[in-house]
């Protein structure tokens, strides 16, 4: 038998063929071999994986030599720590960036299959719940077609957030099994595995030089397991990694448990252990809750820096340039525990000082904000800490002593601002404030829009940045364009690139050249039967998931986010009802027609977010059944919101609904698809708003309400009852919900809501914007009327949009903070 000379023989093999015959022999060779299928199978699922295997087997080449590439430069890289990947459907996505649309178009025309069909098969990954975890997939595949050394860090969870339904107009929860079916995408690497410790307590001793050493003992462990998804780089070769860890226990069950009868107490550490990456984000409403979502963050936050530390120690000796050649960029307060960890890490595993680890944690951990809201900055109270990260707590109390010194020196005798920037809350019971760790421990702490970092530096973190001013910095967000614009609209795609080229798929500035194109009749009237696709699958879709008809040549009125009361789905439904109200009394002089479609999930346990969902869905039952009303107002409910869905609602939609409270949104990301594809903008001056609007100029954008300082100004004089008292159009919207017109079988159901406009601490100033926004509705329906003004609107939104890809983010984020190389992958050959 010939004998391998190396391991290298094994992977020296022929490039595999990019043409149509070569990807037509792949996916026969899978779906009948791999996976044992025969003319006799009728399912989608298994051309579905085929595919996949195939488009896998080609990512897979370029993936071993971008690592072979970084590996053999020793270059610096960064490592993105998030608690969400919101990646979507990855077989389009591959397709795209691996540059096989055709081929593989061709191979099934041939085979007599429908890409699309399988297109859809595939399960939206259930890593994520909203833009957080958005953003972070889009940064890695910003990252890959820049090539940087930029991998990414998750949990694999079994099941996603939840899967919505609408039940009588009331949100359920159902288990999402995203895993149910297998992931043909993900690799296992067990070699890499590691341990997390939980629980115990520790002890001192003193090393061989004497010094104070500590032990985390009498732990009880979890093993974390590590899957690999390869993220490719548009047309470059390049194929990144994002890591997500599996928990499983050290040991699969109890055998002498087991054999005496005791089934439940066997696999009882099992269960345990697996309880950890079995649900994104569990309701934290409980102890049990709370508990589970910090093993989350400290299971991420170990296992992935134990990672980086073996992949280090392969070729370095010690720590001394880890600083020079590593980054890691926490996102949000989820993985903010790691600098905490590290130092655990540096000090009791690897021998070093406090002082020598403390600098290098400092100069290599980075932290983005992502919210204004002080609640959702989170913390943990010090006796869950003390029983579940012992040695963390003890790392944290010493971070803050030494720090407070700091703060100390900096104002003398100022024992309140020591008070407001200690990382322990004090209180009944005191609480580790993981945000100030996360400034503490970090050389960089960026917001992700310009207002969002300015309120940050004056309002949430004001000590901090007198403090540090230098720490501080904007990166605002984006959204990939290949995704979001060349993927999603590929009627849209292909009329930009047949008029500009197609090199603003990786420069998105390039969209400017369209502003020449602007009074060409011919790409107008291109521009004006893509959105007419566009509306039509964007229709068909609410067709299919809403049972309700969405008439094309009608307005498209757009919102689609997570429900939350400073996102204002509220403030939206009550222009509907306004709506309606007008059509009652027939004030429908120069109308409008309009489509309102909202989307969205609300955590489990946010009552007055299902309690909105319910009222958007009983307003939806009698507008769409009034005969009065007609083709001029129809309103939907999109159930279960996510990825997939958009790239179907952005391209179609006309007005897009980004109207929370100034001051409240830190960014928003959908605002940026939706302005891509061409929709108009109706909002408040908060988030990346106010960037857009600077990008478009003030008269493609529809702008009301307070800004952010009026909001906070009207604090403790706000009087919405006398707004009410003094607006008839608000006051007969609130009426006509009072009446119980909308709810005549559930009396008072809505009552809760109506309290809460009029309640002078309403947070979200809803009655203070109402009559503002009701203005800007108007003027968007005159200018809808006005089609070809519109269509100069929706061409300048698409042309303005560059500044928010993505690539730019990423671009930024490079230059300021992590300061990568450039690494082109070997080529395949």
């Amino acid at each position: 038998m010939t004998k391998c000379k190396s391991i290298e023989d094994l992977t020296n093999l022929p490039p595999l063929g990019m043409d149509s015959a070569s990807l037509t022999e792949s996916f026969k060779g899978h779906y009948s071999h791999t996976l044992g299928r025969d003319k006799s199978c009728e399912s989608s699922h298994y051309p579905y994986k085929a595919l996949a295997f195939t488009l896998r087997d080609r990512l897979m080449e370029r993936w071993r030599n971008t690592h072979y590439a970084y590996e053999d430069s020793d270059c610096k890289r960064t490592y993105y720590l998030s608690l969400e990947f919101l990646m979507g459907r990855a077989l389009s996505n591959a397709t795209l960036n691996l540059d096989l649309n055709e081929a593989v178009r061709e191979s099934f025309h041939n085979m007599g299959l429908k890409l699309e069909v399988l297109v859809e098969t595939e399960q939206d990954a259930g890593l994520g719940n909203g833009g957080l975890g958005r953003l972070a997939a889009c940064f890695l595949d910003s990252c890959a077609t820049l090539q940087l050394p930029v991998k990414g860090y998750g949990l694999r969870y079994e099941y996603g957030m939840f899967k919505q339904r609408i039940n009588d107009g009331w949100q359920v929860e159902d288990t999402d099994h995203w895993l149910l079916d297998g992931n043909p995408w993900e690799i296992e690497r067990p070699e890499y595995t590691q341990r997390i410790k939980f629980g115990g307590h520790t002890e001192y001793y003193h090393n061989h030089a004497s010094d104070t050493k500590v032990h985390w003992v009498d732990t009880r462990d979890v093993l974390a397991v590590p899957y690999d998804t390869p993220i490719p780089g548009f047309k470059n070769g390049t194929v990144n990694t994002l890591r997500l860890w599996k928990a499983a226990a050290t040991d699969e069950f109890d055998l002498d448990e087991f054999n005496s009868g005791s089934y439940t107490e066997a696999v009882a550490d099992k269960n345990s252990a697996e309880h950890i990456t079995m649900v994104l984000y569990p309701n934290d409403a409980s102890e049990n809750g709370k508990e589970l979502r910090l093993r989350q963050q400290y299971f991420l936050a170990s296992a992935s820096l134990q990672d980086v530390i073996r992949e280090w120690l392969v070729k370095h000796d010690d720590f001394s340039n880890f600083a020079e050649k590593n980054c890691f960029q926490l996102n949000d307060t989820h993985p903010t525990i790691s600098i905490a960890e590290f130092m655990r890490l540096l000090m009791d595993e690897h021998d070093l000082s406090w002082d020598d680890a403390w600098a290098i944690t400092g100069k290599t951990m980075a932290y983005t904000n992502h919210t204004l809201l002080p609640e959702a900055l989170e913390k943990w109270s010090v006796p869950l800490f003390e029983s579940l990260l012992p040695r963390l707590l003890q790392i944290i109390y010493e971070i803050n002593a030494r720090f407070l010194k700091q703060v100390a020196m900096h104002w003398p005798g100022d024992t309140n601002r020591l008070q407001q920037m200690s990382i322990i809350e004090d209180g009944p019971v005191s609480h580790v404030r993981m945000a100030y760790l996360a400034i503490v421990g970090s050389f960089s702490v960026n917001g992700v829009a310009a207002l969002h970092t300015e309120l940050l530096k004056k309002g949430l973190f004001y000590n901090f940045y007198q403090l540090w001013p230098e720490k501080f910095n904007n990166k605002t967000n984006g959204v990939t364009p290949r995704r979001w614009l060349a993927g999603c609209n590929p009627e849209l795609r292909k009329l930009i690139t047949a008029t500009i080229g197609d090199q603003w798929i990786t420069d998105l500035a390039q969209l400017k050249k369209l502003e020449t194109h602007l009074d060409d009749k011919e790409f107008r009237t291109q521009w004006k039967k893509i959105r007419k696709i566009s509306k039509t699958k964007l229709a068909e879709l609410v067709k299919t998931q809403c049972q309700v008809d969405f008439n094309t040549s009608a307005l498209f009125d757009v919102q689609v986010k997570r429900i939350h009361e400073y996102k204002r789905q509220l403030l939206n439904i009550l222009h509907v009802i306004h709506l309606y109200n007008r059509i009652k009394a027939g004030d429908t002089k120069n109308w409008a027609n309009r489509c309102v479609l909202i989307g969205g999930k609300a955590a489990p346990g946010y009552a007055m977010a299902k309690l909105i969902i319910k009222l958007i869905n009983n307003v939806a039952e009698v507008v769409n059944n009034d005969p009065d009303v007609g083709p001029r107002l129809k309103v939907a409910f999109f159930p279960n919101y996510n990825v997939s869905a958009m790239e179907v609602i952005c391209p179609g939609t006309d007005l897009s609904e980004q109207i929370s409270t100034a001051g409240k949104e830190a960014s928003g990301t959908g605002n940026m698809k939706f302005m891509m594809n061409g929709a108009l903008t109706i909002g408040t001056l908060d988030g990346a708003n106010i960037e857009i609007r600077e990008e478009l100029g003030n008269k493609n954008f529809f702008l009301f309400g307070l800004t952010a300082d009026e909001v906070e100004q009207s604090r403790g004089r706000y009087d919405p009852n006398y707004i009410i008292n003094h607006d008839k159009d608000l006051s007969n919207v609130l009426d006509i919900i009072n009446s119980g017109y909308f709810n005549p079988f559930e009396p008072n159901l809505f009552s809760d809501i109506v309290n809460s406009i009029r309640d002078p601490h309403d947070p979200w100033m809803t009655a203070a914007d109402f009559h503002s926004y009701i203005k800007a509705q108007e003027q968007a329906s005159k200018v809808w009327k006005n089609k070809e003004r519109w269509t100069s609107m929706s061409i300048m939104n698409t042309l303005c949009s560059g500044k928010f890809s993505t690539d730019r983010t990423m671009h930024d984020y490079n230059r300021d903070i992590w300061k990568l190389d450039t690494i082109k992958a070997y080529p395949v050959k």
